[in-house]
């Protein structure tokens, strides 16, 4: 059994949702700064929920194509770990981004068909670490926390790339276990999947994840 698998709860919006990620043995804590998305919090939230944050508890800020105006607003009130740049951001973009905020960023990358996975080796020159996500369908308004899984298997045969990487996309308590077995995944990212309705959080669904998630053979 391998317990080295490492868990990002994304969406925390309320103080409950920390301690419950916490609690479960999440690695990561995700928060969302996105207007049209049900999990979105303002600044000043997520300035409190970082606070109270258990030390070892890695604090991330989602973003999606935000400005350095945004990003300075953000970065100067959240004692944040990392920032997530989900929306279309060039290479060049995040690089400029690490390079002006000195943190970590992690490159969502949006999978449909085999041909998405070069923006993979594209986004390894520049990024520290990249969350493989499933393509949002056309139209569709948010980029992630859509509920929605790409065909695990385009992975099984790449397991390495030259950064870490984190699954996201559809994973639920019952089925992160097998993609987790299908991708070798040691990093696995949840967000609708642990939520009794959009944007709320359930605490036995996030531990059930946690839970399923260590016990998982990658």
């Amino acid at each position: 059994m391998t317990t080295d698998i490492r868990v990002k709860v994304c969406g925390l919006s309320t103080p409950q949702d920390v301690d419950c990620a916490a609690r479960a043995g999440a690695a990561y804590a995700g928060f969302v700064f996105f207007p049209k998305s049900p999990r979105n919090v303002s600044v000043e939230t997520a300035a409190s929920l970082a606070a109270q944050a258990p030390v070892g508890l890695c604090k991330v800020a989602l973003t999606v194509n935000a400005t350095d105006a945004e990003l300075d607003a953000l970065v100067d009130a959240v004692p944040l770990d990392m920032l997530q740049l989900h929306g279309k951001e060039t290479p060049e973009r995040v690089a400029a981004v690490k390079s002006r905020y000195g943190l970590p960023v992690m490159k969502a990358i949006g999978v449909a068909d085999a041909a998405d996975l070069v923006q993979i080796d594209i986004y390894s020159d520049v990024a520290d670490q990249l969350l493989i996500d499933a393509k949002p369908p056309k139209g569709a308004d948010l980029p992630g926390g859509n509920g929605l899984a790409f065909d695990w298997r385009l992975l099984a045969r790449r397991k390495y790339w030259r950064k870490p990487w984190m699954l996201a996309g559809g994973l639920t308590p019952e089925n992160v276990a097998e993609a987790i077995r299908m991708t070798g995944a040691r990093q696995v990212d949840v967000s609708s999947g642990v939520e009794s309705a959009p944007g709320q959080k359930d605490a036995e669904k996030i531990a059930a994840f946690v839970s399923a998630a260590h016990a998982a053979r990658g």
